[in-house]
């Protein structure tokens, strides 16, 4: 085999990924809420249920903005 190094972490843009995971997030989200309209009860659950998931991982996403900006310090 050859002689395979793990490349160096680099988190230089590790704020702009997470910003940007956010604002697609919040995307989907509006997406989905204006989906509701024309879906069954157990649909507009579904989506109910999946966007408080988005919520939560939009909570940790800005936890991560949080540790990433005391790191680069």
């Amino acid at each position: 085999m050859a002689n395979q190094t793990p490349k160096p972490d680099d988190r230089s843009d590790n704020v702009e990924k997470l910003q940007s995971m956010i604002h697609h997030t919040i995307e989907n989200m509006e997406d989905a809420e204006a989906a509701m309209v024309n879906s069954s009860p157990e649909d507009q659950q579904r989506i109910k249920d999946k966007n408080e998931r988005r919520r939560e991982s939009i909570d940790a996403f800005r936890s991560e903005i949080k540790d990433e900006a005391h790191r680069q310090q």
